[in-house]
């Protein structure tokens, strides 16, 4: 019998009491044979927030491709991929708007007070405002040119990533035109790596309870019990947020564009739903999801198989939703007020970059780190929302799921399929 051994989200929340007792009790004098136990904290974040970058070019060349790739060829782009990229991209765009909405109406990154004194930031709050709050819409036509980049290595050492997004999309979409043999090369190539990724990101998400607790500890040493408050109201907008996408616009989709009963729905997703919260994985849940589509809800496996594969990749409402409340937050608890246009610039972004997130847990935070770089933001604002990624991950990845199944029905009925999300037949008929 293998030892009982704790959930990750289990270890996380145990070390972020930990971390909050630690924190109070240590402050930043106390240490050992001469070494701070702050100076401790700071170091170990720092390695765990460095591991997560490490993770950025990589995954997001290889999960874009991958994703591209496997639409296949001409036919497979045809009527039925013009229809799921279509309502992928609509309902991302839905779902960031939402969140946009929430973040904006309540506003959990701001406070009374300096952010440095409450947050722990060490970023010249001045400097940053003159970087992020002088954006304009020169800004948004510099995002299209940064798109294409002089050169894909360059743009990927400086971390301009919408340049690497860009090439990934058409590497992808040019390795179905070419011969059958060099094709079955590049994808091998290509899944192998990504395969790899997620093995990495894996690795690397075991030491998230080691990194929470020492960014947390560091914080809570630094400013005391202050920066929770913020924290716990970003969790409520985010959580919010996501209901309302959940419970609210895509349920509208199912019945008005779908032409199903929701209810019906939620029914038939039971199992997928409960298993994409608990794995926190999309793509851990994928064959769950089909199983689900297919028997519960009525869709054919011709739909089933090109939409929810494409889906576990692309299709990333949740993680979109919770990119823009995250930067957006992170920016409030700066004291920085974003023009429409750096919004906006949020908003593309956060579409973009969901495109290359993989279906594994915590994804999203290499996501958010590129938006905050294309905005202006440091990258050590992304420790203030460790503390309940995990949480969120789980339900963001169960909207995810929820949204990709949503799509294959859509889709099925709009190609004309009739067995989707018929009523049970009743006892007197059977």
């Amino acid at each position: 019998m293998p030892p009982f051994k704790l959930k990750l989200h289990w270890q996380i929340l145990i070390a972020l009491v930990l971390a909050i007792l630690v924190g109070l009790a240590v402050g930043r004098e106390a240490g050992l044979f001469g070494v701070s136990f702050y100076a401790i904290f700071d170091f170990v974040g720092k390695l765990f927030l460095n591991a997560l970058k490490m993770l950025i070019v990589p995954l997001i060349v290889s999960s874009i491709i991958v994703g591209v790739a496997g639409l296949g060829g001409s036919d497979n782009l045809g009527r039925l991929g013009g229809k799921t990229l279509g309502y992928y991209a609509t309902t991302s765009l839905f779902a960031i708007l939402v969140g946009l909405l929430m973040v904006n109406l309540i506003q959990p990154g701001v406070v009374n007070g300096d952010p440095k004194e409450i947050f722990g930031f060490h970023a010249d709050v001045a400097a940053l405002e003159e970087t992020v709050g002088g954006k304009d819409s020169s800004d948004v036509v510099a995002v299209f040119l940064r798109m294409i980049p002089t050169n894909v290595v360059e743009a990927a050492a400086q971390g301009q990533m919408l340049g690497l997004i860009f090439f990934s999309l058409l590497y992808g979409f040019f390795i179905s035109r070419i011969s059958e043999s060099y094709g079955r090369v590049q994808r091998g190539f290509f899944e192998g790596m990504f395969e790899i990724m997620m093995r990495v990101t894996d690795l690397i998400m075991r030491f998230a309870p080691l990194g929470v607790f020492a960014l947390v500890a560091k914080t809570v040493a630094d400013t005391g019990l202050e920066a929770f408050g913020p924290l716990a109201l970003f969790f409520s907008t985010v959580v919010l947020a996501l209901g309302i996408h959940f419970f609210v616009v895509l349920p509208l989709l199912l019945y008005f564009v779908g032409g199903v009963s929701p209810l019906r729905h939620y029914s038939a997703m039971g199992a997928a739903l409960l298993t994409a919260f608990s794995t926190a994985s999309s793509s851990a849940t994928l064959p769950i999801t089909m199983e689900c589509v297919e028997k519960n809800a009525g869709v054919s496996n011709r739909t089933t198989s090109f939409v929810l594969p494409l889906g576990a990749t692309v299709n990333m409402d949740g993680t979109a939703l919770y990119e823009c409340v995250a930067a957006l937050f992170i920016a409030q608890a700066y004291g920085l007020e974003l023009t429409f246009a750096t919004q906006f610039l949020v908003v593309m972004l956060a579409l973009l970059t969901s495109i290359g997130v993989a279906g594994i847990p915590a994804a999203s935070l290499v996501a958010i780190s590129i938006i905050l770089a294309a905005i202006g933001l440091p990258l050590e604002g992304i420790g203030l929302i460790l503390a309940v990624d995990r949480i969120l991950d789980m339900l963001r990845t169960a909207v995810n799921v929820f949204s990709d199944s949503c799509g294959a029905v859509i889709i099925a009925r709009s190609e004309g399929e009739t067995n989707v999300l018929r009523p049970e037949p009743s006892a007197a008929h059977v």
